[in-house]
């Protein structure tokens, strides 16, 4: 059975917008969000640079690599509360801990102050995990 006539236009996208492209942020956008992420892994954890990431990976180069940076500075302090946890029966697990959780604290500060101020800012320790 043939068809009457001929579709030439593309599908419709979908309702959430389908394959349409991601509008770029604005600096001051872009700066906004970078500090939110490394803010929100002070008290989220890897969930917020991992949203963060996921979400705005392609919308500003700024915010990309601010998000990276902090998703992979959780995942480096994620395996240190878990190496901590497996050594608690020893005591240095607490200590392995309670450093991680400073840590995580104070260089997260750090890196919202530098993502607010505009600048670049890598984490002095944490493993690559994402660029």
């Amino acid at each position: 059975m043939a068809y009457a006539h001929r579709v030439t236009t593309p599908w419709p996208p979908g309702p959430y917008g389908g394959s349409q492209p991601s509008q770029p942020l604005s600096p001051s956008d872009e700066k906004m969000w970078a500090t939110l992420i490394h803010v929100g892994g002070i008290f989220f954890g890897v969930l917020s640079p991992l949203i963060g990431y996921l979400v705005f990976k392609d919308r500003g180069p700024f915010v990309r690599a601010h998000a990276a940076t902090a998703l992979n500075f959780q995942i480096t302090i994620l395996i240190a509360y878990v190496i901590g946890v497996i050594l608690i029966f020893v005591i240095i697990g607490l200590l392995i801990i309670a450093a991680a959780w400073v840590l995580s604290i104070v260089l997260a500060i750090m890196a919202a102050m530098s993502a607010n101020r505009g600048d670049w800012y890598r984490y002095p320790v944490a493993f690559t995990f994402v660029s």
